[in-house]
């Protein structure tokens, strides 16, 4: 018999304590859970567990975003829909896999409940979690905006939307009957009808860096969309905005201000892929989703999202095509997305680059 090679079974190692770890946070719950119960599964040591995670969080994190990343695809939303049909739509959405009565809370539907109390638990977890609630956001407004483009900016709607969703997923694990999803998804509908005066301010930051010129070679790796899940052709022309967990927002920076035919899209990275990665990737997956559910193809916003977990893209650099504006530092999206840059002389394809410094630590190897 042919012996598996390091690699290999590490990857066989791993699936079988992610699939041990389900079980046991499924039975128990994330502060009951044992990682030598969850060794003991998987038939490993604790030291076979922790070779391939850090800890219990970074564990119980990878497995939601495992079971989403294999959750069946939605459907597609039909064409046509009004502002306050896809909020209901997306509400519904959001308010399916939640266990509404007590006799429901146990087996799978128990595992997402602890995700909020164990991000509230963890200082350090909280700024890039409320960073991607940000993403979320900023993501829900624009499709809104694209369904209807005379209300404008429309992300304190949205801002308003998720509060009362995730208020409602908190009251589901806590107390379980008394969240009534038809009054949700009505508030949630009739919440398309507010008007928060919003407004985007461009950037008036006197600290604010200028995009420079440059002519840089570029040859990023392959790269897939999160929201679509579709592969991403980054050495295209377009707007690349690196962002840190903790800079997200800015994002909305380069959406804002990039001209209508550039392509943006947002490399997410970070220093701590074993942990923060799979939440990142947990809260994009599962928004897509709803997305999906709720939003026509046509409504989807401009907007492209990567996962770059171990900073390859960052880091890449090459001659498939050039770099030929340049921004770093807070501001630098909306310096870069509205930079002119000049026309290098060269046939390849031009990219303007902008982002902030992933205040959680530089990406790993």
């Amino acid at each position: 018999m042919a012996r598996l090679s390091r690699a290999r079974l590490q990857e066989q190692n791993r699936a079988k304590v992610l699939a041990a770890a389900e079980e046991e946070f499924a039975e128990r719950g994330f502060r009951d859970a044992k990682i030598d119960s969850i060794a003991e599964r998987a038939g490993l040591t604790r030291g076979a567990v922790y070779s391939n995670f850090p800890g219990k969080r970074a564990l119980y994190f990878s497995v939601l975003a495992a079971l989403a990343d294999r959750a069946p695809a939605p459907p597609r939303a039909e064409p046509g829909r009004t502002a306050r049909a896809a909020l209901g739509a997306f509400a519904r959405a959001w308010l399916a896999p939640l266990p509404l009565a007590a006799e429901e809370r146990h087996g799978p539907a128990r595992l997402g409940l602890d995700l909020i109390p164990t991000i509230v638990a963890d200082d350090r977890v909280q700024p890039p979690f409320a960073q991607l609630m940000k993403v979320e956001a900023i993501l829900l407004g624009l499709a809104l905006e694209r369904l209807r483009p005379a209300a404008g900016r429309q992300v304190r709607l949205a801002e308003s939307v998720l509060t009362t969703l995730h208020g409602a997923s908190r009251l589901a694990a806590a107390a379980p009957g008394f969240v009534d999803p038809f009054n949700v998804v009505s508030a949630c509908e009739h919440a398309a009808g507010l008007d928060l005066a919003d407004a985007w301010p461009p950037p008036h930051l006197p600290y604010a860096p200028r995009a420079r010129p440059d002519d840089a070679p570029w040859s990023p790796p392959p790269a897939v969309d999160a929201l679509r899940g579709e592969p991403v052709d980054l050495a295209g022309d377009g707007v690349v905005a690196v962002l840190g967990l903790h800079r997200l927002e800015a994002v909305e920076e380069a959406v804002r201000a990039a001209r209508p035919a550039d392509q943006v899209t947002a490399v997410l990275v970070t220093g701590d892929p074993d942990e923060l990665g799979p939440l990142a990737r947990l809260t994009v997956t599962e928004l897509s989703r709803r997305l999906r559910q709720a939003f026509p193809e046509s409504a989807w916003p401009r907007l492209r999202l990567v996962h770059d977990e171990r900073g390859t893209v960052a880091a890449a650099a090459g001659a498939a095509g050039r770099v030929i504006a340049r921004a770093e530092g807070r501001g630098a999206c909306h310096a870069a997305a509205s930079a002119d840059g000049g026309a290098p002389d060269t046939a390849a394809p031009s990219h303007r680059t902008g982002g902030a410094r992933p205040m959680d630590g530089p990406p790993r190897p």
